[in-house]
């Protein structure tokens, strides 16, 4: 009798209930329909990425495959939830049964089942950001780490070294050596405490959210382990794959069963998170890892219009290294996006804040429209402008001006100035100076309130100790600003002077805070007084929250200032990019670096992807200073772009009666 081998086949449908051809375009379709084997889709900015994965998740449902063998893994659970939320919507409730999350989550799930294999119970426990500090304080109190002669780094600092030294792959003495050079001689006590820190994790059963990843790794080292969890992922799906570090793209690997079925979804184009670890060249390396992988692009976008998609075509050329691709669109060619050169600072605000006047004559809601720039600083002068004309606003990234240490500790030399009972600023400022705890604070408090002359410390009978020459250095520069008729920008100049060498001290990242102060001295020039100054600067809340911002105007949405890095994956109708300047977009920290300039390259096209209906693109010909003025010029992204590509606008005041397009008042 002749014998039949039973052999399962793979699900054939030819015919499929969604009518995936009439709602993709054929890149999108391409995509979707794609069953086995690697594939990397470069999808740039607008182009529908979300859409296609969702279904894609839809359409291998469809054909048969297991929805559980199926693992999305995307940068947040948001994000993973609402995918699987639009694919239920498109094909029915199996589609909640994808594994989907983020990498952390679903490493948290695998290290849970499969713990004992690398010396930990089942039910370790994972602590967050505050507990790790709280353990590397402990650490570095038993070490003695201390009471070292040379300042020893911050625990914040501790900790973002141990990251990214796991994030990206690098020793310790790399990380220290690349990013924190000025702690270099601590390096032995840096090593020191890390190891302390690993051990103490191990010993008492907790994982932070870095080990999650790293363990994971480990674990996937035993083979059994490793053929069990691939055999589970018959289809792998990962979203933002330029996004993710050297671990997480080693992790991906480890995931793919061996007959390679991943995708990965993501846009070489906007990788911008490089300071978090994100490594650009993963994305780019994707069909060297997975071979014979299918490249997929998808360019037509469905966000903006034609001409700001050839400005973003045009400095995305610039690029190096990069996938080619070609945005385009089937909307109207639009508008020309706007090159605005405004006089200085003030004046680039004075611009923006009026023309989002205008628009909003025209109907157009606050909440179409955002403000982005490169650095959060960028803003400070803006925002006064705003709360001035009583335009409402919320702002991401970075923090508000008046809610930053370093600003806050500046200011307060202002406030004791004009208010010497002010007790409040008076212990900010006294608590500056080395050998001032809180007790000796107090007593110097207590002291100036009764005293005629606040300012001369000599005359408290406290002058002595650790800390006579720096109260003596604040007399001196207190006296000073009140007996000479100094403006705001040069009195903040002088505190500057005095407030750098404390602020080195007591911040690690000391070069970014310097460099917002120097933008705060530029933004004094506006004001004639120090009373005005810090009348205005409380009166109207920079530091508000939205809530606050919106009070009595429930019916306006805020208008969105952002720095380019936070409105990644968002878009609005009108998009200004302010302070667009070399040294700024390019950061003067990225020219010595290809790979940096690069990344800078990357974040103007992002930024200017941002915008589905106008462009706006402006910046001061003149940065002033406390003691001087700079000139500047534009982006370096800018220089080979001509006027049939980005228009000039000529900002003329509407009191000029030959004005034809009035855009200042």
């Amino acid at each position: 009798m002749k014998k039949f081998k039973l052999r399962r086949e793979e699900p054939r449908h030819l015919e499929y209930q969604i009518e995936y051809e009439n709602l993709l375009n054929k890149a999108q379709l391409d995509a979707v329909m794609h069953q086995n084997g690697p594939a990397l889709v470069v999808a740039g900015a607008g182009t529908g990425k979300t859409r296609t994965l969702v279904y894609r998740v839809a359409r291998l449902i469809e054909s048969g495959v297991n929805p559980s063998s199926i693992l999305l893994l995307t940068f947040t659970r948001r994000a993973a939830r609402e995918m699987l939320e639009r694919a239920s919507a498109v094909l029915d409730e199996r589609c909640r049964k994808v594994r989907g999350g983020t990498f952390h989550f679903y490493c948290s799930q695998l290290l849970h089942e499969y713990a004992p294999k690398i010396g930990y119970p089942s039910n370790f426990t994972i602590i967050d950001t505050a507990d790790s500090l709280e353990v590397i304080q402990l650490l570095r109190t038993e070490l003695k780490l201390h009471q070292k002669s040379k300042r020893f780094p911050r625990k914040s600092t501790v900790k973002a070294i141990i990251s990214a030294s796991i994030n990206k792959q690098l020793s310790i003495h790399e990380v220290v050596d690349q990013n924190y050079d000025q702690f270099m001689h601590h390096i032995d006590n840096i090593e020191l405490l890390a190891r302390a820190y690993v051990k103490y994790k191990a010993d008492n059963f907790v994982m932070d959210f870095d080990d999650l990843l790293v363990n994971t790794l480990h674990l996937l080292s035993d083979k059994e382990v490793l053929e069990k969890v691939r055999a589970k992922n018959k289809y792998v799906m990962v979203d933002e794959y330029q996004d993710t570090n050297a671990l997480q793209a080693e992790l991906v690997r480890m995931f793919t069963s061996e007959k390679q079925n991943i995708m990965a979804v993501g846009d070489d184009a906007q990788s911008i998170y490089r300071f978090r670890g994100a490594d650009h060249k993963n994305i780019m390396r994707f069909p060297d890892i997975f071979s014979g992988t299918k490249i997929i692009k998808l360019e037509e976008n469905y966000r903006s219009t034609g001409n700001i998609l050839h400005l973003a075509n045009l400095v995305l050329a610039g690029a190096r290294e990069k996938y080619d691709k070609t945005l385009f669109t089937s909307r109207e060619k639009g508008e020309l996006p706007a090159l605005v050169k405004t006089e200085d600072g003030r004046e680039q605000s004075r611009f923006v804040s009026q023309m989002i006047l205008n628009l909003r004559e025209q109907n157009i809601e606050l909440k179409d429209m955002a403000v982005l720039f490169r650095n959060s600083r960028d803003s400070f002068d803006l925002e006064i402008e705003l709360n001035k004309k009583k335009i409402p606003f919320i702002k991401y990234g970075g923090q508000k001006f008046a809610e930053a240490a370093h600003i806050k500790d500046v200011l307060a030399h202002v406030r004791v100035l004009v208010n010497p009972t002010d007790a409040i600023a008076w212990n900010r400022v006294l608590n500056l100076i080395e050998g001032i705890g809180p007790k000796t604070s107090s007593e110097l408090i207590q002291w100036l309130k009764s005293s005629s002359n606040p300012y001369e410390f000599s005359d408290s009978g406290m002058v002595n100790g650790a800390y006579k020459n720096g109260l003596l250095s604040l007399s001196q520069l207190l006296i000073d600003l009140k007996t000479n008729d100094f403006t705001p920008s040069e009195a903040i100049e002088h505190i500057n002077t005095y407030y750098k060498p404390r602020c080195e001290k007591k911040y690690d990242d000391h070069p970014k805070r310097l460099k917002d102060l120097e933008a705060f001295a530029a933004i004094a020039t506006g004001y004639r007084s120090y009373d005005q100054m810090l009348e205005e600067l409380a009166l109207d809340p920079i530091e508000a929250t939205a809530v606050d911002t919106l009070a009595g105007k429930e019916d306006e949405n805020p208008v969105i200032l952002s720095t380019i890095h936070s409105a990644k994956g968002l878009e609005w109708e009108h998009v200004f990019i302010i302070q667009c300047l070399d040294g700024v977009i390019p950061s003067g920290f990225s020219l010595s670096n290809e790979e940096d300039l690069d990344e800078e390259l990357r974040l103007l096209y992002v930024a200017i992807t941002r915008a589905k209906d106008m462009l706006y693109v402006s910046y001061p010909v003149i940065q002033h200073g406390g003691f001087g003025d700079v000139f500047t010029k534009p982006s370096r992204f800018l220089d080979d772009i001509n006027e049939s590509n980005l228009e000039p606008w000529l900002l003329v005041d509407e009191d000029d009666e030959s004005s034809e397009t009035p855009l200042l008042n």
